[in-house]
C-alpha cells in the first residue's frame, strides 16, 4: 500500500520558517514527480513546487518563488518543502502528491504545477499538514 505522510506543519509568525516532510512508503520518489500543493480555506488546491527526479528540475509558483526550495532525500524517500520568510497568505494545508511512475514517465515538474486537470487526478496524496502564518 502506498502512504504519503507530511510533516512539519504549524503555527509560525510572519518572516519565520517551517520545514515540511513528505514520507513515502510503498512507493519511491526516484523517477518520479512529485509535488507539493496547498489548499487554503475557500480557494482551489494550487501547486506551489513540483520535482522532476528524472533531471532534478523544479517548478515555483510565482507567489513562493525565492522563498519557498523543494528537496528530496533518496535514501530516506522523503521530500521536503523548506518555506522561508511565511506570509499570512500562505496559511493553508500542504500536501504532497505524486503520480503512478507509468503515468507520470512524460511529465515535467512545471506540467504537474500548473495543470488542475493532471495533478487533481493523481494516485497518491497525503492528508495534508496544516500550515497558519500569523501576522
Amino acid at each position: 500500500e502506498v502512504q504519503l505522510v507530511e510533516s512539519g506543519g504549524g503555527l509560525v509568525q510572519a518572516g519565520g520558517s517551517l520545514r515540511l516532510s513528505c514520507a513515502a512508503s510503498g512507493f519511491t520518489f526516484d523517477g518520479v514527480v512529485i509535488g507539493w500543493f496547498r489548499q487554503a480555506p475557500g480557494k482551489e488546491r494550487e501547486g506551489i513546487s513540483c520535482l522532476a527526479s528524472k533531471d532534478g528540475s523544479t517548478y515555483y509558483t510565482d507567489s513562493v518563488k525565492g522563498r519557498f526550495t523543494i528537496s528530496r532525500d533518496i535514501a530516506k524517500n522523503t521530500v521536503y518543502l523548506q518555506m522561508n520568510t511565511l506570509k499570512p497568505e500562505d496559511t493553508a494545508v500542504y500536501y504532497c502528491a505524486a503520480d503512478h511512475p507509468i503515468s507520470s514517465r512524460a511529465m515535467t515538474a512545471q506540467a504537474m504545477c500548473t495543470m488542475p486537470q493532471y495533478y487533481n487526478g493523481m494516485d497518491y496524496w497525503g492528508k495534508g499538514t496544516p500550515v497558519t502564518v500569523s501576522s
